[in-house]
């Protein structure tokens, strides 16, 4: 039986799931071969290793709302965007050296200052429009100035405000589609169905982390090795409080959870899990570990894959699955 490998997918725009999934394998096996597995990056290459890839962005359909600034629905979501606005913020805040060591550094503490203020809460101001124009002027403002190496896909304050609307939707947990699910439960019915087939590996990105993290619990299936990307899961202040179950523990039929971080990734603000989730029953808790990716965007899934320390332990775990070995 061949050894199976689940792709999750986090923020962003519609994409194609198909194209998305050779673009994750290619380059896995990229990492693979850096890391000296080149048996195994060919096998993912070649139809070995039995790959899918769980795809639910067009769950996040367009607000009903003509003309809307953000994709959010309703105030809580909006509530919900800009307090992981500001979490993002705070941890590019504790990036910064306590005394700055040049002017960039001045104008960066100055530029996060000014932008968490404008996203802080103001109680005359409700509704979705007047909390989606302030997540909008924050954007702006950290944006304008292009001195923040992880921000660099956000071209436009609109794109960031998107992605973490996203998160903030799936944790409000609203959105009936009519028969009593909510946006969050269809989203994880999507990873259900690929659970159902068996998994040896589950790999995770952004938003994705958080899904898979909580199926995993909802439907425990042996997963002997989790991995999570640029994982949101750490933000203490609005997505770890938000999980469920609590409190935050590793689900308890996984094997092995390696969560990796970039340590300029905007999204993996607090990357070392181990501090905010116990150990399950067999005392597997999350073990993080820091990559360095090149360039002004750090954050997406491909970077991460084509990392030798990230795709070898994939590797050896797919490879000993092949091989009969526990």
């Amino acid at each position: 039986m061949k050894p199976r490998l689940v792709f999750v997918h986090g923020v962003g725009g519609p994409r194609d799931a198909v194209g998305e999934l050779a673009h994750w394998k290619s380059a896995l096996a990229k990492g693979m071969r850096a890391a000296g597995h080149s048996s195994m990056a060919e096998a993912l290459s070649d139809g070995g290793i039995d790959c899918a890839f769980v795809y639910y962005g067009d769950l996040f359909r367009p607000p009903q709302a003509q003309g809307a600034l953000v994709e959010v629905e309703d105030e809580r979501s909006a509530e919900l965007l800009l307090a992981l606005l500001d979490d993002v913020l705070a941890g590019l805040s504790e990036r910064l050296p306590d005394t700055p060591e040049d002017e960039q550094d001045l104008i960066r503490a100055q530029v996060l200052a000014h932008a968490r203020a404008e996203a802080a809460p103001h109680p005359q101001e409700q509704g979705v429009m007047a909390l989606a124009r302030r997540a909008l002027n924050a954007a702006t403002t950290v944006l304008s100035v292009r001195l923040f190496r992880g921000l660099g896909q956000w071209a436009a304050p609109k794109l960031m405000v998107r992605d973490l609307g996203q998160v903030a939707r799936y944790l409000a947990r609203r959105e009936d589609d009519g028969t009593q699910e909510t946006l969050d439960t269809r989203i994880r019915n999507r990873l259900v169905r690929e659970l159902t087939h068996g998994t040896t590996v589950l790999v995770a990105h952004s938003l994705g982390t958080v899904v898979s993290w909580e199926t995993l619990h909802e439907h425990p299936s042996p997963v002997r090795l989790l991995v999570t990307l640029g994982s949101p899961l750490g933000m203490r202040t609005v997505v770890t409080p938000r999980l469920v179950p609590q409190p935050p523990r590793t689900p308890e039929r996984v094997g092995e959870w390696l969560n990796f971080f970039d340590s300029d990734d905007p999204v993996a603000v607090r990357p070392w899990l181990e501090n905010d989730f116990a150990p399950n029953g067999a005392q597997v808790r999350p073990d993080s570990r820091r990559v360095d990716s090149e360039g002004f965007w750090v954050h997406p899934a491909v970077l991460y894959l084509a990392q030798p320390g990230v795709a070898g332990p994939i590797a050896e775990v797919l490879h000993a699955a092949r091989n009969g070995e526990r």
